[in-house]
């Protein structure tokens, strides 16, 4: 089973691949888009020469060892995804045998993370990724007959074992104890880029409590939260129940 996660940036998107790594029968593959949507893109990323040389440009390619066998010949093949490095006009045809889950974070959280994170107020709506989530979260539905699980962080995070337990019974298969915690550090499986951005996963062990005060933003973050925050409602009422 291959199984695609479409998350945005600042997310618990790390730590969940984490969680899937931890089990074994499951190998995993971090943002493998990530180099080819930077060279199309021209994006100022932290790292960005160093992403395109270490990663595969053509995205033809990558999509193409995305669908193939699963690594190692492992059962489960978990692969984390930004929505942000969708190409536009990426040909998504590739992700028709997998199940797909969507990771979603209030949008005013994702934001005051990325600005900080980036070190500027510069940001957008397709910078956090939700108008390519939503859009691509409806044309997998409408392409599959069936509407993916939807993770939201905060609820995930008060209660990740019964959510991680509904997880894996909406996809059919086991749940595994070692999903919920894992040695601190970084990982053989990390992107080149995960110094710029793991620093607070590779200390955990485990997933973190959920954040107790949504982050008060003004000016361009604040504009940017307010135009995400139905697009992240419409992604909300699909949500996991457990």
């Amino acid at each position: 089973m291959k199984i695609a996660a479409w998350s945005g940036p600042r997310n618990i998107s790390t730590a969940m691949m984490r969680a899937w790594e931890n089990r074994s029968d499951c190998v995993v593959s971090d943002e493998p888009l990530y180099a080819a949507w930077l060279e199309a893109s021209g994006a100022d990323h932290p790292g960005r020469d160093e992403v395109i040389a270490a990663g595969e440009t053509d995205w033809q390619r990558v999509t193409g060892y995305l669908s193939g066998p699963n690594p190692d010949g492992s059962a489960l093949w978990y692969q984390k995804h930004m929505c942000h490095h969708l190409i536009e006009g990426l040909d998504m045809s590739w992700t028709d045998s997998m199940q797909h889950v969507f990771l979603i974070r209030e949008p005013e959280a994702v934001v005051a993370s990325y600005v900080k994170a980036r070190g500027t107020e510069e940001v957008t709506p397709q910078d956090v990724g939700l108008p390519q989530q939503l859009a691509l979260y409806e044309w997998i539905s409408r392409r599959q007959g069936k509407s993916p699980p939807v993770i939201d962080s905060q609820a995930f995070l008060q209660d990740p074992a019964t959510q991680l337990h509904a997880l894996c019974e909406r996809m059919g298969i086991g749940f595994d104890d070692a999903m919920l915690s894992w040695p601190a550090g970084p990982r053989a499986t990390d992107g080149v880029w995960a110094r710029y951005w793991y620093d607070a996963v590779w200390r955990s062990t485990g997933f973190g409590a959920p954040a107790r005060h949504r982050p008060e933003l003004d000016g361009r973050p604040a504009a940017v939260a307010r135009i995400c925050r139905p697009l992240y409602e419409a992604l909300l009422e699909h949500r996991l129940q457990s």
